[in-house]
């Protein structure tokens, strides 16, 4: 199972405005994700997807790597506060009001989801899975049957 990562740094917005397009994608499958910045409407989103596309490529070149890119999915994301940027506007009367400009780090990291096996036909756990089907199927027609022996009764009685 493959992990890999990416950052971006120093991006030009507040780590706040960048969690929320993150938790859009947090544990989905990387093609998902990727449809989801793609229609977002947030101008982080973009900023987003190239570092999702730079995990999935160092994922891709992780010694490892199934090379079923399909597999991959978010499996963290989060968004650090960088340093801000202080700036001075103008005020009334002389004074001047601080601006702070944000920045953050972007990371995501994405993982590969382990490939489903099937039991073995002659594993102890299928052959007690058998027995508790044919143990179910046993007892539905049981039930099945005395059902319909009361049907037939009930609609004998209103003839």
């Amino acid at each position: 199972m493959v992990e890999a990562q990416a950052t971006a740094k120093f991006v030009r917005t507040s780590a706040q405005k960048a969690g929320l397009v993150l938790a859009l994608i947090r544990g989905k499958d990387v093609n998902g994700a990727l449809a989801t910045l793609t229609f977002s409407r947030k101008k982080v989103a973009k900023d987003i997807e190239k570092v999702l596309r730079s995990a999935m490529a160092n994922a891709r070149q992780a010694e490892g790597f199934g090379g079923d890119v399909d597999r991959l999915f978010v499996s963290s994301c989060y968004a650090d506060q960088g340093p801000g940027m202080k700036r001075v506007r103008p005020a009334p009367m002389g004074r001047a009001f601080r601006v702070v400009k944000r920045t953050t780090h972007l990371t995501v990291a994405v993982k590969e989801r382990p490939a489903k096996k099937l039991a073995a036909a002659g594993s102890p756990a299928s052959k007690a899975r058998e027995k508790r089907v044919a143990g179910s199927k046993k007892a539905a027609a049981a039930q099945g049957g005395a059902a319909t022996k009361s049907k037939a009764k009930a609609a004998a009685g209103a003839e």
